[in-house]
């Protein structure tokens, strides 16, 4: 399991070393200078802030739905939590150009740009990352524990922020950092909004041609805001803490708070929220795919960017799924400083930009593994090392969740480790495996950068078409593909919430 978690890892790390590589070819002061100037610490203290205020806003969100879907007796309650976890379909360029468009409706001749604008725009699409893990944390904590709390005096309230929300803490933590990073590498929203961050600015760099040592700087000072992220992460979170509930009691249905008197001005904002990531960017699609005009063969482009996205989702899915089980497993049950520093390796591959995972990847196709290049296998590659830790987090959090002793008692009946782990461990780690499957598959279909890179030649999915008529300012055009981009990826979306819901008792 450690030779498998340590190739898993392998693979994650492919864009460093290309980093690695590019910079040694560089003078060491012409590295540095680029490093440490002026427009550094500028896009440094932009990224920072941005992620600092999304991130907390996505938390606050978050954990804030999950807690009046699951812990509340408010009314539909459930149709609220499908409707929360559907905005996670909607990529970040998407709403973007969807807030922009519908700015220009409202109010003609001023922009919608900036550093408020992306704040607002990223929160939108982002909070699910919270939300969805969190909702399922606090379903599981079952109810023993809070009724022995209650029993030896505590309020509803203190017991739910003293025992409820310490047993979910991982899964919240867990949704922060995936925000945070996320907000790190985000290239769509930041660019279509005119936000100067790391991204852009490694973007500008690789595709114009003309500054790769800048590009080869920034994203190496991208890589030390990652570490700097996932640092402070580990001071709230540690992967050696099991949360398992074994025995009688240990499930039932969960104990639900009535809120009363606050219960109009909590659905108010909680469904504003909702119809604010979801109406803006909707009318504003719908009023394009409205104004725009069919043409001759119009549809077969539609149909077969739809059949690329749908196929190369489930083939990034998959192979990403077969990697992050085996660290996972290990993740969970070794718990050592190795193993965590497995985990976070993991992550830093999926804080670049999906330009510098591709230019690896093209790398790679080129001196090693030519008769590759061109081809899907490769992009399915790039989709591994970018979307890892989107299904390692889940499948860890199962795994924190399967008890060892359950597979030492297997072994101890007579049957192989394999035999154990695949008839004991696997099946109790099975939904985590599946929402990270879901997950992975709906931001692969978003997925623009490396998609644009490493697609075969004629090969388009709908994100790469509805960038090129963006692109052209062609709105209309693109009106088609941006509705199947954001149809197709509320499949996944509303799979999820739907499982979490059934699971619910």
């Amino acid at each position: 399991m450690g030779i498998l978690a340590c190739l898993t890892t392998g693979i994650a790390l492919l864009p460093l070393f290309y980093l690695v590589i590019r910079a040694t070819d560089y003078p060491a002061a012409d590295f540095l200078d680029v490093v440490f100037s002026a427009r550094s610490a500028r896009l440094a203290s932009t990224s920072l802030a941005l992620t600092a205020v999304v991130t907390g806003l996505c938390l606050v969100i978050g954990v804030g739905m999950a807690m009046l879907v699951t812990r509340t007796a408010i009314p539909l309650r459930r149709t609220l939590a499908v409707a929360a976890a559907l905005p996670l379909a909607v990529p970040s360029y998407v709403a973007a150009f969807g807030w922009q468009s519908m700015n220009q409706l409202v109010n003609p001749g001023t922009t919608f740009e900036g550093f408020l604008a992306a704040t607002v725009v990223i929160t939108t699409v982002t909070y699910p990352y919270v939300f969805l893990p969190a909702a399922a944390a606090l379903m599981r904590v079952g109810p023993a524990q809070e009724e022995a709390a209650r029993a030896l005096g505590r309020g509803p309230v203190n017991t739910f922020f003293t025992v409820t929300v310490r047993q979910a803490a991982p899964a919240i933590t867990s949704g922060g950092l995936l925000c945070a990073i996320y907000v790190i590498a985000d290239f769509g929203a930041v660019s279509i909004l005119r936000l100067d961050t790391f991204t852009r600015a490694v973007f500008t760099s690789f595709s114009m041609g003309f500054d790769r040592l800048g590009g080869i700087a920034l994203s190496s000072v991208l890589l030390v805001l990652t570490m700097v992220v996932l640092l402070v992460e580990g001071r709230f979170r540690r992967t050696s803490t099991r949360y398992a509930a074994i025995g009688p009691g240990g499930s039932g249905p969960a104990l639900r708070l009535s809120i009363g008197p606050w219960t109009a001005p909590a659905l108010t904002l909680a469904w504003a929220v909702v119809f604010t990531s979801l109406v803006v960017p909707g009318t504003a699609l719908a009023y394009w795919a409205y104004r725009g005009v069919s043409t001759p063969g119009s549809i077969a482009e539609v149909a077969g960017a739809f059949g690329n996205s749908l196929w190369v989702a489930a083939l990034g899915a998959g192979a990403t799924t077969l990697l992050a089980v085996p660290l996972s497993v290990y993740i969970a049950r070794r718990g050592s400083v190795i193993a965590r520093s497995l985990e976070r390796l993991a992550y830093l591959a999926h804080s670049l930009p999906g330009v510098v995972i591709g230019l690896s990847v093209v790398m790679l196709g080129i001196s090693v593994v030519p008769a590759l290049y061109q081809t899907t296998w490769l992009l399915v590659l790039a989709y591994c090392t970018l979307m890892l830790p989107l299904a390692l987090g889940p499948a860890v959090a199962a795994a924190l969740s399967a008890p060892p002793e359950l597979e030492e008692a297997a072994r101890a009946l007579g049957k192989s480790s394999l035999t154990a782990y695949l008839r004991v461990t696997l099946p109790l780690m099975a939904p985590g495996i599946g929402s990270g499957f879901l997950l992975v598959m709906l931001t692969v279909i978003k997925e623009l950068p490396a998609t644009l890179m490493l697609r075969p030649t004629g090969f388009d999915t709908l994100a790469t078409r509805l960038w090129t008529y963006t692109g052209n300012e062609s709105l209309a055009a693109a009106a088609p593909f941006a509705v199947l981009l954001v149809l197709l990826a509320a499949i996944p979306a509303w799979l999820m919430i739907s499982r979490m819901l059934k699971e619910e008792k």
